[in-house]
């Protein structure tokens, strides 16, 4: 049984690959990787947490821990809500908008924006997420490199990565906040972001 595991759970529109770069270093830091993969435009985060559960219990590990990025942290929060018993390890979320997101509700007012964003907004990306209970420690990373979608996206609020808000990233019993000179998609590349999340899931704190 390998000690240490991380689960992965990338964002909305991406896949496994996204996440190739961050999946490296934290193998390089001794961690048993598994990446959740699954499709954000056809499930909802609620129906997604529920696949993610079934992942997890095929995990070999005492210590699981999670990091998700964007629509990814959302999925972990369904998961820590429908499914509490978790075993014990630490949350990540990189540029994950925990509340509702200006992005979203700007793109869901017009059809092929809705179209989009298929059943991501379903108690999703336009908030009514379960607020987070959990006892397991939670860290959130945001962006502040405006570059991106936010760019064709009129009264994103300041500062943001180019798609989430600084402002969205937060979240009431977070053990800790970051932002880092990033864009929404650089969170996943960055070598500064892969060192603070293996931080956090070392120690808890930025």
């Amino acid at each position: 049984m390998s000690t240490e595991a991380v689960v992965l759970v990338h964002g909305l529109w991406l896949n496994d690959l996204d996440m190739s770069l961050l999946r490296q270093r934290l193998r390089q830091a001794g961690y048993a990787v598994h990446q959740f993969s699954c499709n954000t435009v056809a499930c909802s985060p609620a129906e997604n947490a529920e696949k993610l559960q079934r992942f997890v219990q095929e995990i070999d590990a005492g210590t699981v821990h999670f990091v998700g990025h964007s629509l990814g942290g959302i999925v972990i929060r369904y998961l820590f809500h429908q499914y509490p018993e978790q075993r014990p390890g630490r949350v990540v979320t990189l540029g994950t908008p925990h509340q509702q997101s200006h992005a979203a509700r700007q793109l869901s007012r017009i059809l092929p924006g809705r179209y989009l964003l298929g059943k991501s907004i379903e108690n999703g990306l336009m908030g009514e997420v379960p607020k987070w209970q959990a006892r397991h420690e939670l860290g959130s990373i945001a962006g502040t490199l405006h570059f991106g979608l936010g760019r064709v996206i009129p009264g994103l609020p300041k500062p943001n990565d180019g798609t989430v808000a600084v402002a969205e990233t937060r979240l009431d019993g977070m053990a800790a906040h970051l932002s880092l000179r990033l864009s929404h998609f650089g969170l996943l590349l960055s070598a500064k972001a892969g060192k603070a999340v293996i931080t956090f899931l070392r120690e808890g704190k930025f």
